[in-house]
């Protein structure tokens, strides 16, 4: 009997120890199931080099199928990575090498397997060639994508412009911009020199004082805590706004007069909006800065930054009024500016903004597709609507009037970011949708160092509508 309960220590340990690896084998196995792309595309993953020797990277298209990346190869077999539009889509498509980046790194799962059928493959082993990549069809429009990148011409900054109600995104130009087709020639020379910045993004990961553009973010405040009481608000402009010794001074000293709210906005007066941040309850305020994804993760699949502004009971009166106009400590990106407007034409619902349409095999067979999906509310639909009529506004009565009386109704603010002491120091910005009436497309512009936005910014939202609403 003794010698059967000295067993049982024994008996459960061995239980345990099997209970135990079993638990190992299935998480892992689970995990191989739900993270096997991640797996796969893990670059010392050995079977993806398998992969790359087997089959030959496929094509990225366009959405109406024009080629953006391709691969040739020559009589010996030997493979080169080709960019038909040259550096017009260098940061979005990326390059294949070096790490990868843009859609060649977000889709390379995809790019490097093949799903072609059995008989291309036999043809292909045949004639002694790799086997064919599955293609990927991206959401970009070539034609805006170009427009884009005219328009911003030599000028550092970036484009972003996405469908509302899909979250697809249609044009993402960043510059200064590099050629893909030469990236590993010209590696050594881009990444030495600590001033270039080609590599990047500026589009998701260039970081702005949002200037007046921010305003859409007070004005959403300011209507959630007094509601149609916005209508009494009275301001007398003579150019600054001063509380105990800070002064917050409009864009070139202008003075803007008698205004209302909606024309304080609309001019994009920032002693009204000074004198409307220090009316805020500010731990109300940084709850919607929270809501509106500042300080937290945005729904993007590639490389971006986090965009920063903070407001609490603890925040002083300077950067108060600093934070209301755009200033201060508050940086932004382009992607996150675009989300906030494009959530705002879609009665507040933020459509997860994607890149990837469809993948297709060699032979044509559709392998995967990838459908909008609301990401989350950011608004609520009164919100949305009372934004959208202060937006249109602005083109209406106030700095983006170059966008008045075309064939369509665009809504949008201007922004004019001060980024060193001196005012004459300015990123010109624009984010605004059209058509006002059933928001279609959502459009941010950041031209760096331009000046106003109204003068810089807007003639090149112009150029993007146009392109859109007139050409397709």
């Amino acid at each position: 009997m003794q010698e059967k309960n000295k067993s049982y220590p024994i008996i459960i340990i061995g239980v345990f120890t099997v209970i135990l690896f079993i638990s190992m084998i299935s998480y892992i196995s689970i995990y191989a199931i739900t993270n096997h792309r991640e797996m796969m595309d893990n670059s010392y993953n050995a079977h993806q080099q398998l992969l790359k020797k087997q089959n030959t990277r496929g094509i990225i298209y366009s959405a109406d199928g024009q080629a953006l990346a391709i691969t040739s190869t020559d009589e010996e077999g030997n493979e080169t990575r080709e960019y038909p539009f040259g550096k017009t889509f260098s940061h979005v498509v990326g390059f294949s090498v070096n790490g990868r980046s843009g859609i060649e790194d977000l889709a390379n799962y995809y790019l490097i397997n093949s799903n072609a059928a059995l008989k291309s493959k036999a043809e292909a082993k045949e004639n002694d060639k790799k086997f064919p990549g599955d293609n990927v069809y991206t959401t970009l429009d070539v034609d805006l994508q170009q427009t884009a990148y005219e328009a911003l011409s030599a000028r550092d900054g970036a484009i972003i412009v996405t469908e509302v109600k899909t979250g697809k995104v249609l044009a993402l130009v960043s510059k200064p911009d590099f050629d893909p087709a030469t990236i590993l020639k010209d590696w050594d020379s881009i990444t030495n020199d600590k001033s270039n910045t080609q590599l990047l993004n500026r589009a998701t990961q260039g970081l702005y004082p949002p200037g007046s553009t921010f305003k859409i973010v007070t004005s959403l405040e300011y209507y959630r805590e007094i509601g149609e009481d916005y209508k009494n608000y009275k301001f007398n402009c003579n150019g600054k706004f001063a509380s105990g010794d800070d002064v917050i001074r409009c864009f070139h000293g202008e003075n803007h007069g008698s205004l209302d709210f909606p024309l304080s906005f609309a001019k994009s007066c920032n002693s009204s909006f000074a004198n409307i941040s220090l009316q805020l309850n500010r731990d109300a305020f940084g709850k919607t800065l929270d809501k509106l994804m500042f300080n937290n993760e945005l729904p993007w699949d590639m490389n971006y930054s986090v965009s920063s502004a903070v407001c609490d009971n603890d925040l002083g009166d300077a950067d108060t009024m600093q934070l209301g106009i755009g200033q201060g400590k508050t940086l932004v990106t382009p992607l996150h500016m675009n989300l906030i407007t494009a959530a705002i034409a879609n009665n507040g619902t933020l459509m997860k903004p994607y890149l990837i349409d469809s993948v297709v095999s060699a032979d044509g067979k559709k392998i995967e597709t990838f459908s909008p999906k609301a990401y989350k509310t950011l608004v609520s639909e009164e919100e949305s609507d009372f934004l959208k009529e202060m937006m249109l506004g602005v083109v209406e009565k106030g700095t983006a009037s170059k966008l008045k009386g075309l064939s369509y109704n665009a809504a949008g603010k201007t922004g004019s970011a001060e980024f060193k002491d001196s005012t004459s120091d300015s990123h010109a910005w624009f984010t605004g949708f059209a058509p006002y009436e059933d928001p279609e497309i959502a459009v941010t512009i950041i031209v760096e160092n331009a000046g106003s936005g109204g003068e810089f910014a807007v003639p090149i939202a112009k150029r993007l509508f146009d392109c859109y609403f007139n050409e397709k």
